[in-house]
């Protein structure tokens, strides 16, 4: 089913979002793998997840909730996205996610991935972004720097597999 065919209600399931030290969140970030390895089957992947996130992005909107950022993550691609609250901005950024993630995991990509590793790499890769937990420079940083999107990651945290409602997160 086509994402702009379905009826979005809150709470949104969101594979991880980040959150900026108040508690806020900046990033909304959707993980896929494709295991086929035809590029037509990975676009069409990223198509449906990026109408996924713009219709998540316009409904919390509608909540007065401006999510400024939002990613897709791939094995093969983190594809950065702007929100303004009405338009999401066509890639500001994209990343092989080989070079991001071999620097927590350097026999990435020996072994089949799975959508929960993928997704604590891409948490601690951006905890290392926000704390330098792992290094005083971790990968790509002046790229997330130079979009706007560093800052706000400064002192922030993760969370993975939440519901978002308007202005509050459900947890577990």
């Amino acid at each position: 089913m086509l994402a702009e065919n379905l009826e979005i209600t809150t709470p949104i399931d969101v594979d991880i979002i980040a959150l900026d030290k108040d508690d806020r969140i900046v990033v909304l970030i959707e993980v896929k793998i494709n295991q086929a390895k035809e590029k037509a089957a990975t676009q069409r992947i990223i198509d449906s997840a990026l109408k996924q996130i713009k219709h998540f992005l316009s409904k919390l909107s509608e909540k007065n909730v401006v999510i400024p950022y939002a990613m897709i993550v791939t094995l093969e691609d983190i594809i950065v996205f702007k929100w303004d609250g009405t338009v999401l901005s066509e890639a500001v950024l994209s990343l092989k996610t080989p070079d991001i993630l071999h620097y927590y995991d350097s026999k990435l990509g020996d072994q089949r991935i799975f959508v929960p590793y993928l997704t604590r790499l891409i948490e601690a890769w951006l905890r290392d972004l926000a704390y330098n937990w792992k290094s005083e420079i971790p990968p790509a940083s002046e790229h997330i720097a130079a979009i706007g999107l560093l800052p706000l990651l400064a002192g922030g945290t993760t969370k993975s597999e939440v519901k978002i409602g308007g202005d509050f997160i459900y947890r577990n």
